[in-house]
Order: structure tokens, then C-alpha cells, then sequence
């Protein structure tokens, strides 16, 4: 057992070793910071770092240093990796920091679409069936689009707007299958994403129906908690554990370690 998405205070989580310290008392084995960041050079890119100060591309080399220290303090194996926001006009400048930066590997999500988070309700509930139904098939062309780039190792939360009441349930068994079938033709590789699993609506990502199609085309998955706090790292370990069990899976590791 490997959580391979957690973060810190290097972006929206806790201090490291109170999360190291939680992944050591859940049993696990290794641990992977995967904070947030972007690059892009695009005004909203840039009015989103101001807004969240999600900087990891001007202080990942400290983290770097605190990982290190840390290693030399544990058993687990410590992971330095990053959650990119992924939008196809930046890959280009994605490209260039993951090439320089040198983690040990990276994620990408989409959190965006039309500039704003698929994760605000309250940005969708006044739209149109039709306008709503839009918003997921881009979803879906730019989770596409991020599975073919292969910039990345893992990507995140793969149906994020599950998340969302208004676009819950829209996305079709056709998307599915594009976005498996483009998974299987690539070296990015999803996750069991076990972020709000155990919240009221018990959502994993992915989905049920999106899970099983991913399994059909043989798509492999990593782990991740995506914690941002200790008790979460405990508490999700062991969702995880129950549920790799209950589907008899393998779980892998991220493919840049085992490069």
C-alpha cells in the first residue's frame, strides 16, 4: 500500500511530517507529495496563483530539502512529485518546468473548464440542460486531451465533476470509453482517488459505471488519498485498502518509478 497523492503546505495541506507521521501509523509503505501547481502563462493562470498561491514551481527545491531530511527519518518511502492543472495552450510551458524540475512524478487534473472549477455547484445551477451537457463533453476532451499529451505519470480525480450536483450523472458510457480507450493507448494511468469517499455521498473516483469500463480496457490505477490533512491520510488508507480488496486489484506504481 502506496498513497501516491497527498498534499502539504507547500500548496493547501498540512506541515509534512505530521502527514509522514500519519501515513506511518496507517500502515502505509510510501508517500507521494503531490502539490498543487501551474504554470501557465496565460491572465487567468496567473490571477489563479495570485488568488490561491499555489507556487510550487518557486519553491519546490526547499520542499525538496525538507523530503530529503525527512527520509532520513522514516522508513516509508518519500515521494517528490506535483499536481499540475493541465490545460492544453500550456502544455508547453509544462513541458519545459516538469523537464527542469525533475520529480519523481508528476499528476495532472483538470479542474477547469471555460474558467471556472467544475467543483463549484453554484457556478452550474442555473444553466441549461443543454449548456451543462456541454461543460461535460470538454471536460472530457481535455481529460483526453491530458491522457494523449503524456506529460504526466497519473492523472487525478479523472470524473472531478462527479463532485458536482449539477453535472453529476451527465457524462455518458461513450465518453467512458474514449477516455479508457485513450488511457490504454498511453503511459498516464489513473487513480483510485478515495478524495470524498467517505463523505456523505461516498464518491470515488472514478464512478462505478467509469470503473468498471476502465477495467475493461485493462487500464491499470494507482493509489491516492488525496489528503490534506493527517486524519485524513489514516482515515482514507484505509478506505483504500477495504477497497482494493473488495475488487480484488493490483495496484501499481506511478510509470516514471519504474523507469
Amino acid at each position: 500500500m502506496q498513497d501516491f497523492h497527498v498534499h502539504s503546505n507547500y500548496s493547501d495541506g498540512s506541515f509534512l511530517r505530521g502527514m509522514v507521521r500519519a501515513a506511518e501509523s496507517a500502515g502505509l509503505e510510501g508517500l507521494g507529495f503531490a502539490d498543487h501547481c501551474n504554470v501557465g502563462a496565460r491572465e487567468r493562470m496567473a490571477e489563479m496563483r495570485r488568488a490561491y498561491g499555489f507556487n510550487l514551481d518557486l519553491t519546490y527545491e526547499r520542499r525538496r530539502q525538507a523530503i530529503d531530511r525527512l527520509r532520513a527519518d522514516t522508513s516509508l518511502d518519500l515521494y517528490d512529485a506535483v499536481e499540475m492543472d493541465y490545460h492544453p495552450a500550456d502544455e508547453g510551458e509544462i513541458r519545459s518546468f516538469l523537464a527542469s524540475a525533475g520529480f519523481d512524478y508528476a499528476i495532472g487534473s483538470v479542474h477547469q473548464v471555460d474558467g471556472t472549477n467544475v467543483q463549484v455547484a453554484s457556478q452550474f445551477v442555473d444553466r441549461l440542460p443543454a449548456e451543462r451537457d456541454r461543460i461535460v463533453e470538454t471536460y472530457y476532451d481535455r481529460l483526453v486531451s491530458l491522457v494523449e499529451s503524456e506529460l504526466f505519470d497519473i492523472a487525478a480525480h479523472v470524473d472531478l465533476l462527479e463532485r458536482t450536483t449539477p453535472l453529476r450523472g451527465r457524462a455518458t458510457d461513450e465518453q467512458y470509453h474514449r477516455v479508457a480507450d485513450a488511457f490504454a493507448r498511453s503511459r498516464t494511468i489513473p487513480e483510485i482517488n478515495a478524495g470524498r469517499a467517505l463523505t456523505d455521498e461516498e464518491i470515488v473516483h472514478p464512478e462505478t459505471q467509469f470503473f468498471e469500463i476502465l477495467r475493461e480496457h485493462d487500464v491499470p490505477f494507482t493509489l491516492g488519498t488525496d489528503a490534506h490533512r493527517p486524519f485524513e491520510v489514516e482515515n482514507r488508507a484505509e478506505f483504500l485498502a477495504e477497497f482494493v480488496e473488495r475488487y480484488d486489484l493490483e495496484p501499481t506504481v506511478p510509470p516514471a518509478l519504474e523507469e
